[in-house]
């Protein structure tokens, strides 16, 4: 079987599957969301404005650690009144890379604002925002302490102060305290203190409780992530639609929630050590519970409204002592040293698919050599070379069994048109033929199996790694996560895939060669939207190919010469 031939439809294979795995990630287990309706008379509050009850906990609850399952949930109605405005002061918030509302009603992340990060290349003042109250993409983080039935709490609901109205970092300084303050009046105080640090996009949430009263009170913590959502619908046009948009967690392993699967969008689950997140592409909203504490997961959908939450198990203050809760919070790019380092395993809301673990060493190998080079092209250029040298000594022996029946290719046509018509005899000549040059015609099949693995995470490492986001190659070429503007790259690589099938041996049926002649045209149209990133490997591994190709051919023509 000629190399080319194998490759060819190997990458057409590849570029099924990934289209395969988008439809898969659109279609399966579909669900209507419960319908939106009106609250009836009497009903329980808008979940947006509803908090957890605390539990109770210890002997009163049964067990050592009740979690926050054995807690009265939160009401399932979604509604609008979160999207309005919440009316209360905003404090202003900014770090070197982040610039936040956060609210004095509730202390919740009302506006995020990614200062490094431009939503567009030509609009460089205009960052990319995650938290907003604009009804059309609504999207907050909400965070609290949440009381016995009948208690007032530093919910999210709660009204806050705060002795200032904006915060800076400032410079030369490593770090960055918000604090905001909350009675209720009867000796319970709680100072909630959002913590920033200088160049990260984690963010430390902290309670101190301060119990003056005279009876003891239990307060739960909890996070939730309220957000509006819509069909993703993908186009082979756009690769952004191709990366996940939605509710993640994890417990022992990464979970994507669908919000229209009927399974997912009643997702309920005690878990240790997790976390919760909302996905987009290249960035993600996330919030870390403590360690070794149960939490109580859930997701709850309707309309166009998803609200996932993780609430803890409540802890008791006696009357004159203090107690202290802490979460992680993130807000920002899929920084994945910055992800790892915020939670175990956050790293995995860059979601490389079925092959991350061939993905992760790939990005890291790229991460390692971006840092001595400075430019991603160059780098893609660098490991693509650097993959070819490994698979060097496959590629060779597939290459000289190449060369081979490119030389014997005029007697293998001679036995063609002696045995057209009798099949089995055609085989016997052929496998002579191949017994007495020492041809393998399977050798040029392992490298090419091997590379599509490879193929297929580097097309996930350019859709999904932010770090390729925007960056430049050369001339033309500003961002290698986009499609080329003027496809030159793909009708370059068009041209490598055609001069590569010129050199190794013709398919000996001339249907087959003429169907193989129009596959690098197939394959140009098919790529053109794809990554830029991507073609470029693909370029530079062909003409790689190409290359090693005429040099093995060459040996093996000097060879036969001095055996002749």
């Amino acid at each position: 079987m000629a190399n080319t031939r194998l490759m060819l439809w190997l990458a057409l294979g590849a570029i099924l599957y990934l289209n395969y795995e988008a439809w898969m990630h659109d279609y399966r287990e579909p669900a209507p969301a419960a319908a939106s309706a009106a609250p009836a008379p009497g009903a329980p509050p808008s979940l947006s404005e509803s908090v957890p009850k605390a539990a109770p906990s210890g002997a009163e609850a049964g067990t050592a650690a009740a979690p926050a399952a054995a807690t009265t949930a939160p009401s399932a109605t979604l509604g609008g009144a979160a999207a309005v405005p919440s009316g209360a002061a905003e404090l202003h918030v900014v770090s070197d890379v982040l610039d936040l509302d956060i609210g004095l009603k509730g202390g919740e992340i009302d506006r995020a604002d990614l200062e490094q990060y431009p939503l567009h290349k030509d609009t460089p003042h205009v960052p990319v925002r995650l938290e907003n109250r604009d009804p059309a993409t609504l999207y907050l983080l909400q965070t609290g302490l949440a009381g016995s039935p009948g208690e007032s709490a530093p919910t999210h609901l709660a009204t806050f102060t705060s002795p200032q109205s904006t915060y800076t970092l400032a410079a030369g300084a490593s770090e960055l305290k918000v604090p905001l303050s909350w009675s209720d009046g009867q000796g319970l105080t709680v100072t909630k203190t959002f913590v920033l640090k200088r160049g990260e996009y984690a963010i430390g949430l902290e309670y101190q409780v301060q119990n003056g009263s005279a009876t003891p009170r239990k307060l739960a913590s909890y996070g939730q992530i309220l957000r509006h959502w819509e069909h993703a619908s993908r186009s082979y046009f756009d690769v952004e639609t191709y990366s996940f948009k939605g509710p993640a967690v994890w417990d022992t392993k990464y979970h994507d929630l669908k919000v229209e699967s009927d399974t997912d969008s009643r997702f309920s689950e005690v878990i240790t050590n997790g976390w919760l997140a909302s996905l987009q592409h290249h960035f993600v909203s996330a919030i870390v519970p403590p360690a070794g504490r149960p939490y109580d997961y859930r997701l709850q959908v309707q309309g166009q409204e998803y609200l996932l939450s993780a609430t803890g198990p409540s802890r008791e203050i006696a009357p004159g002592t203090s107690a202290e809760f802490q979460e992680k919070l993130y807000v920002g790019p899929k920084l994945q040293a910055q992800l790892a380092a915020t939670a175990p395993n956050l790293e995995r809301t860059v979601d490389y698919g079925r092959l991350w673990f061939i993905a992760e060493p790939l990005f890291a190998a790229l991460s390692f050599v971006h840092r001595v080079v400075g430019n991603w092209g160059f780098t893609i250029i660098i490991v693509t070379a650097l993959i070819k040298l490994i698979f060097y000594p496959l590629s060779q022996a597939s290459g000289r069994s190449m060369a081979k029946m490119r030389a014997v290719a005029p007697r293998m046509k001679q036995i063609q048109e002696s045995f057209k018509d009798d099949r089995e005899k055609l085989g016997r000549a052929m496998m002579e033929l191949y017994k007495k040059e020492k041809i393998n015609p399977l050798a040029g099949c392992l490298p090419m199996v091997v590379q599509i693995p490879v193929f297929i995470s580097f097309y996930w490492v350019l859709l999904e790694s932010v770090e390729m986001r925007q960056a430049p190659f050369l001339l033309w070429i500003n961002d290698l996560s986009a499609r080329d503007p003027y496809f030159v790259l793909p009708l370059l690589m068009g041209g490598a895939m055609f001069a590569q099938f010129k050199l190794n041996p013709a398919p000996p049926d001339p249907m087959q060669a003429k169907i193989m002649q129009f596959m690098p045209l197939v394959m140009t149209g098919m790529m053109a939207w794809f990554p830029s990133g991507l073609v470029l490997y693909w370029l530079t591994n062909t003409v790689l190919s190409i290359a090693q190709q005429w040099r093995i051919n060459q040996v093996v023509q000097a060879e036969a010469a001095k055996r002749s």
